[in-house]
């Protein structure tokens, strides 16, 4: 089909404007302000609102729910009291490489900050979704996922301790969990099923993420098995929806 204007075809059809050319007031200020953030690039610094009010010719409240879905969009950031353009999303592929590969292949660096490491008996629910047996040690281990000192997640790792006995000694949280397993411990990973859905951080999630409850999440749940189909971990991971797309290359 035509694109209008040289539309990009992995954007909405017509720009996302109804057949009967009627869109409401904001969405028409969010359109204007979008060329806006191509033109001034990433880290420019946007008009404030009673600027972009005056400019467009708009309230200022119509202004502000334009900006709140750029917000949300990942398009704008909060820096300071004002707001600036953002970089691009990260790109992490649905794959078994680990969350440091897909951010270095971006030229980021990554990094992780521990919140902490528990050990505990396997409960019920835990043991029949990842195929360990119920009272057995396992290691809980949470941590807040970065990109360049950014937080952009929070990961939380099940695993059998019996897997990883010195995980508490011997594993820098800072670095890849992937990596500890296959290079110091010899284990490598066969095969995972991935869940994906979206939703909001609980209170306490957001707090550690530095994010605002309302902000849009991608939920990831991973239950992961070694070349041998034995169990190895299940993963919760929270991505920020506002910094984060994910890529899957599909064979026929």
């Amino acid at each position: 089909m035509d694109y209008p204007n040289d539309q990009s075809p992995g954007a909405p059809v017509r720009s996302g404007i109804p057949e009967h050319g009627r869109i409401p007031k904001y969405y028409a200020v969010k359109a204007h302000i979008a060329v806006l953030i191509e033109e001034l690039g990433e880290g420019g610094p946007l008009p404030t609102e009673r600027d972009l009010a005056e400019k467009y010719e708009v309230a200022r409240e119509t202004v502000r729910q334009a900006l709140r879905e750029l917000l949300l969009e990942g398009k704008l950031r909060r820096h300071g009291r004002g707001t600036v353009v953002a970089g691009p999303k990260l790109e992490q592929p649905l794959s078994l490489a680990s969350y440091t590969e897909g951010v270095r292949r971006q030229g980021r660096t990554p990094g992780r900050t521990l919140i902490s490491l528990d050990r505990f008996p396997c409960p019920q629910a835990l043991a029949t979704e990842a195929g360990l047996t119920r009272g057995e040690p396992v290691w809980h281990m949470e941590r807040v996922l970065l990109a360049d000192d950014e937080r952009v997640g929070l990961e939380s790792t099940y695993v059998a301790v019996a897997r990883v006995p010195d995980l508490d000694r011997d594993f820098d949280p800072d670095s890849s969990f992937y990596a500890y397993l296959h290079d110091r411990l010899g284990i490598a990973f066969g095969d995972a099923d991935e869940r994906i859905e979206t939703v909001l951080a609980t209170p306490r999630e957001a707090l550690l993420i530095g994010t605002p409850p309302a902000l849009p999440m991608l939920l990831i749940h991973r239950v992961s098995r070694d070349t041998k189909g034995r169990p190895l971990e299940r993963v919760r991971t929270l991505y920020r929806g506002d910094r984060f797309s994910f890529t899957a290359h599909l064979g026929g």
